[in-house]
C-alpha cells in the first residue's frame, strides 16, 4: 500500500527535514507549497504540488488526486516581529488558510492532521518549564493565530470526528548532518544561523537583547531543539494517529535551557572563531525563560530528543559553511 501523507509547507525548514523523515519511516510525502519561504531544492523526498493553502479549490484537488492517509501542516508565517507590524497577513495565511486545509480534508475524507504550533502559544511564562495544562495567553499576533488554529482543531475534533496532534515547538534549530537541506530564511532573524553569519564575516557582528535578566548569566534562555528531532516526532505523530490515537496538544522541547551566552560560546568552540558581540536593551515581549516540559510526548509518541545544544550547532555550521555562501 502506499502510504501517502500531504506535507503543506513541506518545501520549509521543518517540513523539508520531516518529508526525509517520512520517506526513511515508509510514508510517501506529497508537498503542497506555494514556495514563498519554501525552496523547491528541498523536495527531494516526493512530489510537489505547487499552491496556496488560501486556495480551497487547488486543496481539494490535491487531496482527491492523492487520497493522503494524514495531512502535516507546517505552511505558516512565522516571523514574531513581522506578524506585530503586519498582523492582517498573518490571520489570512495562519488561520483562514489553516481554516481551509482542514475543511478541505474532511471534505476530501482526511481524519487526521499534525499541525505545526508553538510554545508562543502559552505567552509569557508561569513556570520555570512549560507542560501542555500551562495557561495559553499569546502576546503577539504571530502565537494568537496558531493559538486561534489549536481552538478549531478542537472543535472540528468534537464534532466533526478530525483527530489531530497539535505540536507546540520550542526553539527549532540545525539541520541534517549530511548537509542536503538546513535553515535557510531570507531575511535571517534566528539566533543560530545569525551567529553563524557573525563568525563567518557575513555580518557585523551578533547583537545579544538583554544582559540582565535573572538567569545565570543574564541573558535569555531558551531549549534549542534539533529540526531532526522534531521530525521524527511528526513522524511519530502519524503513526499515533493511524494507531486511533485522540486529538491531543504535545510540546516538543529537549527539556534543557541555554542562555545565548551559552550558544555564542558554542558556536566558537565549534567554529573556532571569534565574532564582535555588542550587547543591547531587552526587546519588549521577550520572555526570560523558555523551556519545555516533554513528558507527554515521551508517554503518547515514545519520543526523546537525540540530540543537545553541540550536535545542533555542528549541523548548522556545516549547513551554512557548505552551502549558504552560494544564496
Amino acid at each position: 500500500m502506499d502510504k501517502k501523507v500531504l506535507v503543506a509547507g513541506g518545501a520549509g525548514y521543518i517540513g523539508s527535514h520531516t518529508c526525509m523523515k517520512l520517506s526513511e519511516s515508509g510514508y510517501t510525502p506529497i508537498v503542497f507549497d506555494n514556495l514563498t519561504n519554501g525552496h523547491e531544492e528541498f523536495v527531494r523526498w516526493g512530489l510537489l504540488e505547487r499552491g496556496d493553502i488560501r486556495d480551497p479549490q487547488r486543496l481539494a484537488e490535491v487531496i482527491a488526486a492523492h487520497k493522503p492517509l494524514a495531512i502535516l501542516h507546517f505552511a505558516a508565517l512565522i516571523e514574531v516581529g513581522d506578524s506585530v507590524t503586519n498582523p492582517l497577513a498573518f490571520y489570512e495565511n495562519n488561520v483562514i488558510g489553516s481554516l481551509n486545509l482542514l475543511q478541505a480534508a474532511i471534505k476530501g475524507g482526511v481524519n487526521h492532521v499534525v499541525f505545526s504550533s508553538t510554545c508562543a502559544t502559552y505567552g509569557l511564562p508561569e513556570t520555570e518549564t512549560l507542560d501542555e495544562t500551562h495557561s495559553q495567553k499569546p502576546i503577539n499576533p504571530y502565537g494568537r493565530t496558531k493559538w486561534i488554529v489549536e481552538q478549531a482543531i478542537r472543535d472540528y475534533s468534537d464534532l466533526l470526528g478530525l483527530r489531530a496532534v497539535m505540536l507546540r515547538y520550542f526553539n527549532a534549530a540545525g539541520a541534517d548532518f549530511e548537509g542536503r537541506i538546513g535553515e535557510w530564511h531570507q531575511p535571517e532573524t534566528h539566533a543560530i544561523p545569525i551567529a553563524i553569519e557573525a563568525a563567518l564575516g557575513r555580518r557585523r557582528d551578533f547583537k545579544i537583547f538583554g544582559t540582565d535578566y535573572p538567569t545565570r548569566d543574564g541573558t535569555c534562555v531558551r531549549d534549542y531543539i534539533h529540526v531532526l528531532d522534531l521530525a521524527d516526532a511528526h513522524v511519530r505523530a502519524v503513526d499515533y494517529l493511524l494507531a486511533g490515537g485522540k486529538t491531543e496538544a504535545i510540546n516538543l522541547g529537549t527539556g534543557v535551557g541555554t542562555t545565548v551566552k551559552e550558544l555564542l560560546d558554542t558556536i566558537r568552540t565549534v567554529s573556532g572563531r571569534a565574532f564582535p558581540v555588542e550587547e543591547s536593551a531587552r526587546r519588549p515581549g521577550d520572555s526570560t525563560l523558555l523551556v519545555a516540559d516533554n513528558k507527554k510526548a515521551a508517554a503518547l509518541l515514545g519520543w526523546a530528543p537525540r540530540y543537545g545544544i553541540e550536535d545542533i550547532v555542528r549541523s548548522a555550521w556545516n549547513w551554512h559553511t557548505k552551502h549558504n555562501a552560494s544564496h
